[in-house]
């Protein structure tokens, strides 16, 4: 009996130590949740009194709304950019998992841009992509394309220079995370394919690939979800522009909420935003049965 009530005095000493992270995730996370839920169906604006219960007309005016489909439209371009990145790095930790020339020089270097504050990124890339006299187009100029892209000052290419910088951003996190993965393979596997006669295409492809499959499924699921809600990167570089062309879902509640103070109407869209993380989240973890092998 003694020995229960000690064991349960320490439980009482855990709870005491998480409760003050408890009253945050409270206080800034499932209150404002549940109070945007409810302004969901209201025509709530920002220093206005004079609000009133809509029902539904929120969701009515946002799946009429031309501009919430171009922010779909965009939020999908954006979303290419995770794959891309994923492939990129696993194939740069390949490389870099072996003895190459300056292998934890190069490791530093690729990671960088990760640590790297998001608007002196936007600021570099920014010049780089100036059209008229930035160093890619000079380059493209140099070789022999006339009419270089106009990257962030044209519409047709905005939303794909943006896709560049965040493939750019995101490879050496992921780079680092598959080599922890590629560092726990078993040697003597690889050994055993070798001899068997296999090439290193196929021991990539056949055997490296499905055991670092639970690592690209956890940077798959978590890349799209914080490509979804990325904001800092696209509002330091294009402010959404031009003409809207860089606007995803994220930044379409923030335009909504604090430039044209119409709370109601953005609660609507963030939930919505919840929905398509939660539909993306729920689709890959069924889908993770066929192809993640642990």
């Amino acid at each position: 009996m003694k020995k229960s009530s000690w064991i349960q005095r320490q439980g009482w000493v855990g709870y005491a130590f998480i409760l003050p992270n408890m009253l945050g995730i409270l206080a800034f996370f499932i209150i404002p949740a549940l109070f945007s839920f409810g302004m969901m169906f209201t025509n709530y604006q920002f220093a206005n009194p004079n609000w009133k219960f809509t029902g539904l007309d929120n969701l009515s005016r946002l799946f009429g709304d031309e501009q919430f489909y171009a922010a779909i439209k965009y939020t999908a371009i954006f979303l290419l950019s995770v794959p891309v990145s994923l492939a990129l790095a696993f194939l740069v930790a390949i490389v870099l998992n072996r003895s190459v020339y300056l292998r934890g020089l190069l490791r530093g270097m690729f990671f960088l841009p990760y640590i790297s504050s998001g608007v002196a990124v936007a600021f570099v890339w920014m010049l780089l992509f100036q059209p008229s006299q930035g160093p890619i187009n000079e380059a493209l100029r140099w070789i022999g394309i006339h009419s270089p892209p106009g990257w962030f000052a044209s519409t047709n290419s905005a939303m794909y220079a943006i896709d560049v910088v965040q493939i750019w951003f995101m490879l050496g996190y992921n780079m680092i995370i598959y080599l922890a993965a590629l560092q726990e393979i078993s040697t003597e596997q690889l050994e055993a394919a070798k001899i068997d006669g296999a090439g290193p295409g196929k021991i990539t492809w056949k055997i490296i690939w499905p055991l670092v499959s639970p690592t690209t499924f956890l940077l798959l699921i978590t890349g799209l979800i914080m490509t979804v809600k990325s904001f800092s990167l696209i509002q330091a570089i294009t402010g959404g522009g031009p003409s809207g062309s860089t606007t995803i879902l994220s930044l379409f509640v923030y335009k909504t909420a604090f430039s044209y103070y119409e709370m109601g109407y953005a609660s609507t869209i963030s939930w919505f935003l919840f929905a398509v993380i939660l539909v993306i989240t729920i689709v890959q973890w069924i889908g993770q049965k066929r192809w993640v092998h642990y």
